[in-house]
């Protein structure tokens, strides 16, 4: 069974790039979750990436990965009308090294 991946992009309000920093240390895998790492990308924008068992983990974990959003929500800036506070994508992982 190949693996799965998602990456969502983020941009923290001014003022409260330590707060969403912290918000993701310590955090607790999701069953199904292999990986989760958070890189800084600029002065306030990151990008989340986790790496999964399968497909069908990342579907279960959905209402998990949205109510952890919700807990910061108001810690992120509109990338844009159209995306809202994040900008995620994900598909199956096809090389790793």
């Amino acid at each position: 069974m190949a693996k799965f991946s998602n990456v969502v992009r983020f941009k923290a309000k001014e003022g409260s790039v330590e707060k969403f920093e912290q918000h993701f240390q310590g955090r607790e895998a999701l069953p199904g979750m292999l990986s989760q790492i958070l890189i800084k990308t600029g002065d306030r924008t990151f990008c989340a990436v986790g790496t999964w068992e399968s497909e069908s983990a990342i579907a279960a974990a959905r209402p998990q990965m949205i109510a952890f959003l919700d807990s910061m929500r108001d810690l992120l800036e509109e990338l844009s009308p159209e995306l809202g506070v994040t900008d995620p994508v994900s598909g199956p992982i096809v090389a790793e090294m």
